[in-house]
């Protein structure tokens, strides 16, 4: 939503108190994580501009309890040194009066958070950055401060919030005439397009994106186009049509993380081909170099429904025991996705009535997060589970023989090959 609509609720923060679930883990280094990353984002507030001004004695008594707590924190993981950093950077904006000291410090942790897919504290965080420091971040930190709140939003499909944000992202971009950033709330109102089901509109906008981006030399924004016309042409079920452009993504992209999202999709959009041994090749590499939740969660699930298209039991069972130990973490979407594709493992082994449990499940939790797409895509697989043995034989001719038809598909298929040698 636009920073103007922006509040604190009764209780800032609260969300990472959450982590304190019982007696029993009040100790735990989660918690303690938890509650450092409450006390130092409530000392942030005290540097909020419609506050009434806090005395000195008073800043620094609570900076004093904050900075003992998390400095604890600091060498015990990554996030606790995000955590004293914040409560650090607090103190210098008080002392020197300069309130933006403490917006790379947000940022940052806001980027931490949302790499391990706790979506719900990177919110709080940029609410926080948006409140606190308000208008006087520098243009180019109120774009990307803008761009980040609404793909948070996004992830977790909540469509309505990231379109606003990513309009209002583009309107500062265009007045400080940064021309990239204009072009990425772009993408990001036309993936937010495509995470409502509106397919045709989504591919359309991208392709229209697509263009902008290689006149203007925009190699990035080119990529992940490229990426996202991928996703439509998937979603609309015509993958030989999609691959080629989440194989272009993948060369385009010059970051990692980037090239390693465009390899999962391709990896997904193998298998639907048929192609269990590309898909394999893909997923398996982004598996071992993934460096975030997101990446290496979206890996697992795609590997576990790998194993059960190839009637793998054992590969099954073991990936399905690491997306489980992920679940707690994983944002509404993928974990509709992990329980279909769950259940649709069971089903490709004969246990169709744990299929069906799985399935609604995954259902259920489409509908509850508003993912209108997954649940025209489960509602028709759960109606045709009836005569799933008969395509369970079909589809156990097509896993012997990958369906690999055209030049380009050959290409992609063996520099996979080359990728994972």
């Amino acid at each position: 939503m636009p920073v103007s609509r922006l509040k604190f609720e009764s209780l800032p923060h609260a969300i990472f108190l959450q982590r304190v679930s019982g007696p029993e883990s009040a100790t735990t280094l989660e918690a303690r994580l938890g509650q450092g990353a409450f006390l130092a984002l409530r000392l942030v507030d005290l540097l909020a501009p419609e506050r009434a001004p806090v005395s000195k004695d008073a800043f620094h008594y609570q900076w004093v309890a904050t900075d003992r707590f998390c400095r604890e924190l600091h060498a015990a993981a990554t996030e606790g040194a995000h955590v004293h950093g914040i409560a650090e950077s607090a103190s210098d904006c008080y002392r020197l009066g300069d309130i933006q000291l403490i917006s790379p410090a947000l940022f940052a942790y806001a980027h931490f958070l949302e790499a391990e897919l706790r979506l719900e504290e990177a919110l709080d965080v940029l609410t926080t950055l948006l409140v606190v420091v308000g208008n006087r971040l520098s243009p180019t930190d109120a774009v990307a401060a803008q761009l980040r709140f609404a793909r948070v939003h996004r992830k977790l499909n909540r469509f309505d919030e990231a379109d606003a944000a990513y309009t209002e992202a583009g309107e500062l971009a265009t007045l400080a005439g940064d021309r990239y950033s204009a072009l990425l709330s772009r993408i990001g109102r036309a993936n937010t397009t495509l995470g409502r089901g509106n397919l045709a509109d989504a591919e359309r906008r991208l392709e229209g994106i697509l263009a902008d981006a290689r006149a203007a030399g925009e190699r990035d924004v080119e990529a992940r186009a490229e990426q996202g016309i991928a996703a439509a042409f998937y979603y609309m079920g015509q993958s030989a049509e999609a691959i080629p452009h989440a194989w272009h993504a993948f060369q385009l992209y010059e970051e990692d993380d980037s090239q390693l999202r465009a390899l999962g999709d391709l990896g997904t959009m193998l298998l639907s081909l048929g192609d269990a041994t590309g898909a394999e090749r893909a997923l398996a590499e982004v598996f071992r170099r993934g460096r975030t939740q997101e990446a290496v969660g979206n890996a697992v699930i795609e590997l576990m429904h790998c194993a059960s298209y190839r009637r793998d039991h054992v590969g099954f069972a073991r990936w399905r025991e690491r997306c489980e130990d992920r679940l707690a973490d994983m944002p509404p979407n993928i974990r509709a996705d992990f329980y279909l594709k769950q259940g649709i493992g069971q089903a490709r082994f004969g246990r169709y009535r744990r299929a069906e449990v799985l399935m609604k499940e995954a259902l259920a939790i489409a509908g509850a997060a508003g993912l209108h797409e997954f649940e025209f895509r489960i509602e028709r697989i759960l109606a045709g589970l009836p005569d799933c043995q008969q395509a369970v034989v079909r589809e156990t001719q097509l896993a012997t023989e990958p369906v690999v038809q055209t030049a380009e598909l050959r290409e992609v298929s063996e520099s996979l090959a080359q990728l994972g040698g």
